[in-house]
């Protein structure tokens, strides 16, 4: 039996691919486990609900199920920190699923992508193949902003996204702003300009790409700056305390009255350069310029190493973005913010991790300073994320333990959404008024009386494909 095309696939995709910035992790066997138990689960609850494996799989039983697979997984194996809020019965009952799954946030995904590897472009538009010399780093014309805005708008309860951009020359962007603005003027053509918003790449180690600044906060409209600190055209990176480059950044940022800054830390590209993608410079900079959001793409989180309570001592990770901001005297609510793309994707594999790092993040950095990403649509589309977050659950072993939150509904929906609004200056209510009846809106109801997800990934899964990305 094959489990690689659409219709074994899971809602809830628990798998090794990665977002292109890190070797693909091979999936631990008690995921492995968990994947293999919900496809038997899934397919026995279709059976006896006479629906077809895929409608089954397509709706909220379907991916209730699936959860409650992983949770008797990882309570067999001893995790207690963290679990799936899903009862037993959801996975019988589509209504009672759909009320512990859906939900009526303001989604707000503060780091989403429109780039693919080139050979998966051409898998999902062949046509594109025979194009494929005279395309070169335009490839992602093949698989098309439709497809973007179907796996993002369609097939999630996204409202608002940012669409951020990937480290590289300017001369070699796999997405440039422009490209980026074209997107973002094909949502502004089905009356919804207000869902999408774009960051604006510098690299201030790269000559010019601080004069650029001018020009993509003037004609681009770009709502943040985004940085990668580990990246720079000789290999080396920069700190944001830098005389030479990072302050000259921040302060250029302050002039031209574009003050969120999102910055790419954890999520290292390899040894070189490593203490670069470190956050021991960000509670420096957020302390001088209080002016200014930063906004700390990934939390700092190293894909491989496990989070677990906060260890000041540690020098990495998710700990050191906490360290770095309590040693300059910042404390909850300041202008420092967690963001979690990826991050939440790879807890997705281990509750009580999950436990850990949002729970940590929360408590010392503040439930206002948290914000929701997906890193799509490298992982295709986000609904399972947004899915497994509103289940998600932290015991109340670890809240006594360990101080950390319960995953209160208030503290999701600030998370999802509310944070970003607030740093972002959305006005909500204006937002929520528009998007009622917006073209969006009524593509997405329509869209949903026959639903169609495919519940695929789009980046690298092995290392091999990850290192075919590279040379690309």
């Amino acid at each position: 039996m094959r489990y690689d095309d659409e219709h074994w696939q899971l809602p809830i995709k628990i798998d090794s691919t990665s977002n292109g910035e890190y070797a693909p992790l091979p999936l631990p066997k008690i995921n492995r486990i968990a994947n293999a138990l919900a496809r038997e689960v899934t397919a026995a609850r279709a059976r006896r609900l006479a629906m077809p494996r895929r409608r089954f799989l397509c709706s909220a039983a379907g991916a209730a199920s699936t959860l409650i697979a992983f949770n008797t997984v990882n309570a067999d194996a001893g995790r207690r920190g963290g679990h799936f809020a899903v009862s037993a019965e959801a996975g019988f009952d589509e209504g009672l699923a759909f009320k512990q799954l859906g939900g009526e946030e303001f989604i707000f995904d503060v780091q989403g992508h429109y780039v693919v590897p080139p050979s998966l472009a051409m898998t999902l538009k062949p046509a594109c193949a025979a194009d494929h010399s005279r395309l070169s780093r335009d490839y992602m014309r093949c698989l098309g902003a439709d497809s973007f805005i179907k796996d993002i708008f369609l097939d999630s309860d996204t409202d608002m996204m940012v669409l951020s951009f990937i480290p590289s020359r300017r001369d070699a962007e796999p997405l440039s702003v422009a490209e980026a603005a074209a997107t973002r003027e094909i949502v502004a053509r089905m009356e919804g300009s207000h869902r999408l918003l774009i960051h604006g790449r510098v690299n201030p180690n790269q000559d010019g790409d601080l004069d650029d600044m001018d020009e993509l906060a003037e004609r681009w409209g770009i709502a943040a700056w985004k940085c990668y600190t580990q990246w720079g055209p000789d290999g080396r990176g920069f700190f944001l305390t830098d005389a030479d480059t990072g302050i000259p950044f921040i302060e250029k940022a302050r002039r031209l009255g574009i003050r969120n800054i999102c910055v790419h830390k954890g999520i290292p590209f390899g040894r070189r350069s490593y203490k670069h993608s470190l956050c021991t410079d960000i509670g420096a900079v957020a302390a001088r310029f209080p002016d200014v959001n930063f906004l700390i793409y990934h939390s700092g989180y190293i894909p491989g190493q496990t989070e677990g309570p906060y260890d000041p001592a540690r020098g990495e990770g998710v700990d050191e973005l906490i360290r770095s901001v309590l040693a300059h005297g910042l404390r909850p609510g300041s202008n420092v913010y967690a963001e979690l793309g990826t991050t939440w994707r790879l807890l997705m594999r281990d509750p009580d991790e999950a436990a850990h790092c949002i729970g940590k993040l929360v408590k010392h950095l503040g439930e206002d300073n948290v914000l929701y990403g997906s890193d799509c649509v490298w992982y295709g589309s986000p609904q399972d994320q947004i899915q497994a977050f509103r289940a998600f659950q932290i015991s109340t072993e670890f809240q006594e333990r360990f101080g950390y939150p319960a995953m209160t509904p208030i503290l999701r929906a600030k998370i999802f959404g509310l944070n970003a609004a607030r740093v972002y200056d959305i006005p909500l209510a204006e937002v929520l008024r528009r998007s009622r009846n917006d073209a969006v809106t009524v593509a997405r109801e329509n869209y949903r009386n026959h639903p169609a997800p495919h519940f695929l990934t789009y980046g690298p899964r092995t290392r091999r494909e990850f290192l075919a990305l590279l040379r690309r």
